[in-house]
C-alpha cells in the first residue's frame, strides 16, 4: 500500500481505494470484495458506512493495521483467517487453526437437512460428525428451536471454537461437544446425522490453491487415498445410531458423489437425493435409514 495509506491524515476512502489497488496487483481474484472486508472490519464500519464515511479521517494506528491485513491477504492468507472469523448461514463464526472456514457450499448440507427435518417445532436428536467451527450443528438448531445436538471432533482446538460459537448464537445450551474419532459411536437414538468429513483425495492436497493448501489444518482436508475413507468409517456404524427412518446427510466432493452414494446403499440406506450447491454440481448425498 502506498505512503499515503499508512499516514496519520489517511482517510477510509483512500485506504479502500490503495487496498483494491495492491490486492488487484497480487493477482486476487476477488480484490474488490476482499479489500472492502478487510478495511470496513478493521475500521470498525459496516459496508455500506465504509462508502458514506470514505472521507473520514484514519488514525496511523488504524492504517498500519489495515496495510498489515492487505499485505497478508496479498500472500495467499484468506480474509476469513485474517479476521478471525467467517458468516456462514447469515451468523458470524469465530475461527481458530484447527478449523476450516465455514464456505457457501456447506450451506446446501443445512437446506437439505431443515427439508429432512420438517416438523420445526419437533425435540430433533441432531448429530454432526466432523463439527470444526460447529457451523452446521449451530445453523440447525437456530432452524430447529426445540431440537438438541452434539458435535463430535477429533481436534480438541475445534471444539474449543465449537462451543464458544454454539454460545455466542445462543445455542449453547442445547449443543454438546464431544472429542472423538469418526469411526467410533457416540450417540443413539438420532433423527439427523449431518458430517462435511475430510474428502480431498491425499494426493491431490499439495495441488490446492494456496489459500487451502496452506491455512486450512490437513486433519480436515485429507480423506485419503481415494477420498471416501471417513463414509466408509462413519457409514459402518450411524444406521445403528438412527431412529427408525432417520436421516443422514453428507457433504461431498462434486466428483466423488456417486461413489458415496453407493457406499450409503452398500450400508444399507437408501439414497433420497444428491442436492446441488448453487453452482449446479453435487454437494449433498441424502441418505435415509430403514424404517
Amino acid at each position: 500500500m502506498s505512503v499515503a495509506a499508512v499516514g496519520g491524515r489517511a482517510t477510509a476512502g483512500a485506504l479502500l481505494a490503495d487496498a483494491r489497488t495492491c490486492l488487484r496487483a497480487a493477482g486476487i481474484g476477488t480484490a474488490d470484495l476482499d479489500a472492502r472486508l478487510l478495511v470496513a472490519s478493521l475500521l470498525g464500519l459496516t459496508a455500506a458506512r465504509l462508502i458514506v464515511d470514505g472521507d473520514r479521517p484514519v488514525e496511523r494506528q488504524e492504517a498500519a493495521r489495515v496495510a498489515a491485513a492487505v499485505a497478508r491477504r496479498a500472500a495467499g492468507e484468506p480474509v476469513g483467517r485474517i479476521l478471525g472469523e467467517r458468516e456462514f448461514w447469515g451468523i458470524p463464526f469465530r475461527l481458530n487453526e484447527a478449523t476450516l472456514e465455514p464456505r457457501p457450499d456447506s450451506e446446501t448440507i443445512v437446506e437439505a437437512a431443515l427439508s429432512a427435518c420438517g416438523d420445526p417445532q419437533r425435540a430433533w436428536r441432531i448429530l454432526d460428525l466432523g463439527t470444526g467451527t460447529g457451523c452446521l450443528l449451530v445453523a440447525l438448531l437456530t432452524e430447529r428451536p426445540a431440537a438438541c445436538g452434539i458435535g463430535v471432533d477429533l481436534s480438541a482446538r475445534a471444539l474449543e471454537a465449537a462451543r464458544a460459537n454454539a454460545d455466542a448464537a445462543g445455542v449453547g445450551g442445547r449443543a454438546l461437544f464431544v472429542r472423538a474419532d469418526l469411526a467410533k459411536p457416540v450417540a443413539a437414538d438420532l433423527d439427523l446425522v449431518v458430517s462435511n468429513p475430510p474428502y480431498i483425495r491425499s494426493a491431490d492436497i499439495d495441488g490446492l490453491d494456496r489459500e487451502v493448501r496452506l491455512h486450512d489444518p490437513r486433519l480436515a482436508l485429507d480423506g485419503g487415498a481415494d477420498g471416501l475413507d471417513p463414509y466408509r468409517r462413519l457409514l459402518g456404524w450411524v444406521g445403528e445410531a438412527l431412529r427408525p427412518g432417520g436421516t443422514v446427510v453428507l457433504e461431498v466432493a462434486p466428483e466423488g458423489a456417486t461413489a458415496v452414494a453407493d457406499l450409503g446403499e452398500d450400508a444399507g440406506f437408501a439414497v433420497m437425493d444428491v442436492r446441488a450447491d448453487l453452482a449446479a454440481r453435487p454437494r449433498a448425498v441424502v441418505l435415509r435409514g430403514a424404517n
